[in-house]
């Protein structure tokens, strides 16, 4: 791995990670809790392929792990991680580029839940039966749903940061015409092109403005 994309990876991780656990954590939300880390890891795994995924994955995880209050076997999340995340680095195109949402938003609700049913699978293993009591099916669908509705705001930055420490060249090209859905995920009906139309207005009046010099000396010489 480069040293920008450990650097970048394991600042992300460790700031997603203190997310979860202070404030995510503490939503007392019904069913799942809202897992920033694996969108962490399923944004870095589209951008890094499947190697550095699985590594991220499982980095990430094991800091999950150790962090408190952890109430499970050092490993499990570590485990379910390092699987998420090699097979998300799987579904990363060959050319790097994501023209649409559809996809990586494809591959947050597969992400949580094989997540959740690895995790639960796994724990079922080692004796641990809390998913019974709250109901698969319940935390199945509310950790699609509520990773779902944080995709959008954390994914598409996640991976243009990735692809900014990586000096990709697609960066720069997505982000002149706004093809990658890293760079465009919320920019239909959200503002963020508003700069940019503001550059063509100021344009357009400059224009304006130097026509109406250009007619007004010709009036004075007349």
């Amino acid at each position: 791995m480069k040293f920008n994309r450990i650097l970048l990876s394991a600042a992300l991780v460790v700031v997603a990670l203190v997310v979860q656990v202070s404030v995510l954590a503490r939503l007392q939300l019904p069913g799942a809790v809202p897992d920033l880390v694996l969108l962490t890891v399923v944004a870095l795994a589209l951008v890094y392929g499947h190697v550095t995924g699985a590594l991220v994955g499982f980095t990430a995880g094991l800091l999950a792990d150790l962090a408190p209050p952890a109430d499970h076997a050092a490993g499990r999340y570590a485990l379910v991680l390092c699987v998420v995340g090699y097979l998300c680095g799987l579904a990363r195109p060959e050319n790097g580029r994501l023209k649409s949402a559809t996809g990586p938003m494809a591959v947050v609700v597969v992400a949580a839940v094989g997540s959740t049913l690895l995790y639960a699978g796994v724990g079922a293993l080692v004796g641990d039966t809390a998913a019974r009591h709250v109901g698969l099916g319940f935390l199945l669908f509310t950790a699609a749903l509520y990773d779902l509705l944080l995709a959008p705001f954390t994914v598409p930055l996640i991976m243009a940061l990735a692809r900014r420490a990586e000096n990709d060249p697609l960066a720069d090209a997505n982000g002149a015409n706004g093809a990658d859905v890293s760079s465009g995920w919320l920019s239909s009906g959200t503002g963020l092109r508003i700069g940019t139309q503001r550059s063509g207005l100021r344009v357009k009046a400059a224009r304006t403005r130097a026509a109406r010099a250009g007619r007004i000396k010709g009036v004075k010489r007349l």
